[in-house]
């Protein structure tokens, strides 16, 4: 088995293509899983990703940079090495990428969930030699409940906040998962505000033709009629910037997958949550690995340590990752 990617201080990098994956530094030629920030860096000459992915690029990024968009399953070559997206789960446009060269398979998966959330699409099972793998949730801790009863219990919690007077404020990112959110609760309930930054990506899907449902957008300095009733979806870290101030009485949650313990300060600070996550938990990471069908696993982005040496525990040929 040679090398047929490499994983360097810039990203992981394949030199018979010069190309990278995921880039952390500016590169000439940029394959993007998806558009959040940690995967999606701003700089480089030119970047193909899926068709879905490259207008939140363009949002993010610049309108003037250099993209090319394909399809899911397009076959790209460049140099003899053959490159194809297939779906990651993980938020919508996400991509795995497959490399293929005389005969030797990896995939790189970026951020990735098996659950089929209407929206992201269902992960797709890629055979390969050499998988590399997050590994974000990647402790037995991490196993997430059913999503449709979490759902159901977050409009509970809205519904009662309502009978109460109160303003039910949803943290969640603004790519990903405030459309999910969106898509999943029940707006009968009430009138739903989202933060700008939300919007913008809301509507870069919309043209896209993607039902995203439509909201209002909240302001930051003004004060709307009826926010007893309302559900608001706004980044965690727009908390920090007085988004809330012109809200008399509210109540906090968190969507995420870190709800499931609680141990980050930022999720023990709401005043309760949901545990909704994009990216698989402990048995859809093993699932996918068992999948790929690869006696290598590279373990990337998380508890890199851990999931290894429980793959190898497993009968792989597993090792961390930090690059």
């Amino acid at each position: 088995m040679t090398r047929l990617l490499e994983f360097t201080s810039r990203g992981v990098y394949c030199a018979r293509a010069d190309c990278y994956i995921d880039p952390k530094r500016v590169v000439d030629h940029a394959i993007i899983t998806h558009a959040h920030s940690d995967h999606a860096r701003r700089g480089s000459k030119h970047y193909l990703a899926h068709r879905l992915t490259v207008p939140v690029l363009h949002h993010r990024l610049g309108k003037k940079i250099s993209t090319q968009p394909v399809e899911y399953g397009e076959e790209i070559i460049i140099n003899g090495v053959r490159f194809s997206l297939h779906p990651a789960g993980h938020v919508i446009g996400s991509a795995q990428v497959r490399v293929e060269f005389a005969g030797e398979v990896w995939v790189v998966t970026g951020d990735y969930k098996l659950e089929h959330d209407m929206l992201a699409g269902s992960f797709e099972p890629v055979r390969c030699d050499v998988f590399c793998t997050e590994s974000t949730f990647g402790l037995p801790v991490y196993r997430w409940p059913e999503s449709a009863g979490v759902i159901g219990d977050m409009n509970e919690w809205w519904r009662k906040n309502k009978q109460n007077g109160i303003t039910s404020v949803l943290f969640g990112y603004s790519l990903g998962k405030a459309q999910r959110l969106l898509y999943s609760v029940d707006q009968t309930t009430g009138p739903v505000y989202v933060h700008p930054a939300i919007e913008q990506i809301n509507e870069v899907f919309r043209q896209q033709g993607i039902p995203i449902p439509k909201v209002h957008t909240l302001s930051g300095s003004t004060a709307v009629n009826n926010m007893e009733s309302a559900l608001v979806i706004i980044p965690p870290n727009a908390m920090k910037n007085g988004w809330l101030d012109h809200v008399p009485r509210y109540s906090t949650a968190y969507a995420s997958g870190w709800m499931a313990t609680q141990n980050i300060s930022w999720v023990r600070n709401a005043d309760t949550g949901f545990v909704i996550s994009d990216h698989a938990d402990w048995d859809g990471l093993n699932e996918a690995v068992r999948l790929s069908g690869a006696e290598t696993v590279y373990v990337t982005h998380g508890f890199t340590e851990q999931f290894s040496r429980w793959l190898r525990e497993q009968g792989y040929d597993a090792l961390p990752i930090d690059y």
